[in-house]
């Protein structure tokens, strides 16, 4: 089977790659258990060096990487530079905190000595999407491999340039061979690698979907899974907010990488009161972002990363319009570009209030008071993120215990960053990456008692 990826914005093809056949497949996997017998004996002062190593490969190819990233899902160039250097960032962290994370865990019994140790279990195997194609698998790999464990990539099709890319991160930065590999196959292999006696857990950041098929094959295999998936981030404004800083972060929660993420805020739930003012400056703000070429650093809006993602967001729109919506702004698609749009008077019940929009569609959605904005925020499926703009942050944050989702941010937009745990509930999935709970999801907790 050969895979190409072909460039959104102008068509063109990017790069094709043959898959792995059995025989090689079954090599990669094997590499990699061997590989682990040495690689989690080595002191973690070598492996937070070879970490820190590969945040300045990152920086050193900085454009080499991010060109790769544009040229296959066509986000803004300015972007996928941010996303490059987000990578590095996350290598300088754990290179940093990872000897303080994995230090024994004392704890007080009647024994002569009682602790907890952290072992790596093995091979984690991690499917990843095209969306952030460096930061997913990076955001994966950093704490993963600096804990002693062995990492098995298998990324979307249409970024198996980044994927390649990223094997070869590792590679000038030193680390043995099979501690990080990249396997070119299709996801009917999935099972297959699961099953392997290497794998000893799974991560998977995708849809709803793929995350529901994968977590049923690990618990056959009674092997852990780790699971990122959809979102549909409510964005709270109350009447006492201010409404510039609350429009200017609103463009960036939800039109950053074309609206292409699980995190981005989709559901703009207004109190009355103000609704009408951020109505119309948001409304200025998305008329005056710029269009164009990914390559040229002034675009602020690419094009969806495939056709059928811009269809389906169409169709959303069609459908929320005819249920009542009003369309407020764009609308229009051509190929895989999707014009910014907002949508007003959205409901309960209406597509773009129920379903994830992944791509530059805002949903408007009016409240009478803060108790019904929170309401309206807790009906939905997912559960990642919440953003609340108000002046009065101590009565924001008395609100969290109203909200179920993962992360609470108050007069800023959920986002991931590498000091703290990132992770949804209900159908956003379950576990935690980035921080300390990041690198303890992979890790053996092994009790050591003496008497």
């Amino acid at each position: 089977m050969e895979f190409h990826s072909v460039n959104p914005y102008n068509g063109e093809q990017v790069g094709k790659y043959n898959a792995q056949n059995s025989v090689e497949l079954d090599e990669a996997l094997n590499r990699s258990s061997e590989a682990f017998k040495t690689w989690h004996t080595k002191p973690i002062s070598y492996r937070t060096g070879l970490i820190k190593k590969a945040g300045q490969v990152l920086r050193d190819n900085l454009e080499e990487y991010a060109q790769m990233i544009t040229s296959e899902m066509g986000k803004p160039i300015s972007e996928s530079r941010a996303e490059v250097n987000k990578c590095a960032w996350v290598c300088d962290y754990y290179a940093e905190n990872a000897e303080t994370f994995l230090s024994p865990e004392i704890i007080k019994t009647d024994a002569a000595q009682s602790f907890v140790r952290h072992d790596p279990i093995g091979a984690v195997f991690a499917i990843m999407p095209w969306n952030f194609p460096f930061w997913q698998v990076f955001r994966f790999a950093a704490p993963t491999l600096t804990a002693g464990n062995t990492g098995l990539l298998k990324h979307a099709p249409n970024v198996f340039g980044c994927a390649v890319k990223i094997e070869e991160v590792f590679t000038k930065a030193g680390f043995p061979e099979g501690v990080f590999q990249n396997l070119i196959v299709h996801h009917d292999q999935t099972e297959k690698i699961i099953a392997h006696d290497a794998v000893k857990a799974i991560t998977l950041t995708g849809s709803e979907m793929a995350g529901s098929a994968v977590a049923q094959i690990a618990g056959k295999y009674i092997k852990k899974s780790l699971l990122e998936l959809g979102g549909n981030n409510s964005f709270i404004v109350l009447e006492d907010a201010d409404i510039d800083l609350a429009v200017k972060t609103a463009v960036s929660a939800r039109m950053l990488n074309c609206g292409q993420s699980c995190i981005a805020a989709k559901r703009f739930i207004l109190i009355e009161s103000i609704h009408d003012e951020f109505v119309s400056k948001f409304t200025d703000a998305i008329k005056n972002l710029k269009a164009g070429d990914t390559k040229d650093g002034a675009t602020q809006v690419g094009s969806l990363a495939r056709k059928d993602l811009a269809d389906q967001l169409n169709r959303q729109v069609k459908e929320s319009v005819s249920q009542g919506a009003k369309l407020l702004l764009g609308g229009k698609q051509d190929k895989c570009f999707h014009e910014p749009t907002i949508l007003g008077n959205v409901k309960p019940g209406m597509t773009a209030f129920e379903e994830e929009t992944f791509g530059p569609l805002a949903a408007i959605i009016k409240a009478k008071d803060i108790d019904e904005a929170f309401e309206l925020s807790e009906q939905s499926k997912f559960g990642l993120g919440v953003s609340v703009f108000t002046k009065d942050t101590a009565k924001a944050v008395e609100y969290a215990s109203r909200v179920s989702d993962g992360a609470f941010f108050v007069n800023e937009l959920v986002k991931s960053d590498p000091r703290l745990p990132f992770g949804g509930t209900k159908r956003s999935g379950y576990g935690r990456e980035l921080a300390k709970d990041g690198m303890m999801e992979f890790m053996n907790r092994k009790v050591v008692y003496v008497k």
